[in-house]
Order: structure tokens, then sequence, then C-alpha cells
């Protein structure tokens, strides 16, 4: 009986656990296909990462002025062409982005884009992230990099 009872509790918990992952998987690719669409300007490019290949460190410049001491949300100001920087003057009805620390670092959904091997050099001229934004959570999902006139690499 005490063997029954086991399996059913690994069964129930593999279950709650593969519901949780798609149901999470499931969110990710809605906010990649409804989201709203902004770009965050790149800050410096670590040359090591690239060198490493497929992948590179990113850094966004909207993060130099958020602070590290708590995770939370920045209200946004995005421009006609989509691209977001701090709103000084927040309102109720700015969107906010929301971020995390990790290490003392804070973190827009990633800090490394991962490209296929031997690409590198396309991704070097990179300028901004493309996100998705869901305006409802402050949720962002990074979706690609774009070069200075708001074009995929």
């Amino acid at each position: 009986m005490k063997a029954v009872m086991t399996r059913a509790v690994i069964l129930v918990a593999a279950v709650i656990v593969l519901v949780a992952v798609n149901g999470s998987i499931l969110a990710k690719e809605r906010l990649k296909s409804h989201g709203q669409r902004i770009y965050l300007e790149l800050g410096s490019v670590d040359p090591r990462s690239l060198m490493q290949g497929d992948y590179m460190a990113l850094h966004f410049r909207i993060t130099d002025n958020l602070s590290p001491d708590a995770s939370g949300s920045a209200a946004l100001r995005i421009d006609a062409r989509g691209i977001a920087r701090l709103e000084p003057q927040p309102t109720r009805a700015s969107p906010r982005i929301r971020y995390r620390v990790r290490n003392g670092a804070i973190w827009l959904g990633t800090n490394a884009y991962f490209f296929e091997e031997g690409t590198g050099e396309r991704y070097a001229t990179a300028q901004y992230g493309e996100f998705r934004l869901d305006r409802d959570t402050g949720e962002a999902v990074l979706v690609g990099l774009a070069d200075e006139n708001l074009r995929a690499l």
C-alpha cells in the first residue's frame, strides 16, 4: 500500500510540474506574439562573449538609472518608433517594465543573447534589444536584436 501511495504522489507531482512548465511556456509564447514591441538601447558589448561564440553578453542602458537595491518595475516613455526610455515623471498610465536583481545586477529578462555558431559578426552592430512587453504585468521578453535603424539582425 505504501508503494502505491509513493507512486501516486510522484505521479501527481510530475503532472503538476509539467502543467506549470507548459503554462509558463504558453504565457511566454503569447507575450511574444501579442506583446507591445519596444526597443531598449544596448550599452557596451563585451567582445569576449562574441569571441567565445554562441552568445553576446547584453547590457541595457536603461538599467544604469535603476536601483539594484530591490527588484521592481520602472516606468517607461515609449516614442513613436517604439524606443523605450525611463519616464522621468511617471503617471498611472505610464507603461512599466519589470526587472529583477541577480548578484547585484539588474536583469530585464536576460543578460545574454544566444545565436547560431559562426554568426557573431552579424550581431556585433546591435544597438537595440527588441522586446515584447505585456503592458498589464510589465513582463518583457527579448525576441531579437536590432541595428541603429531598428532593423532586425
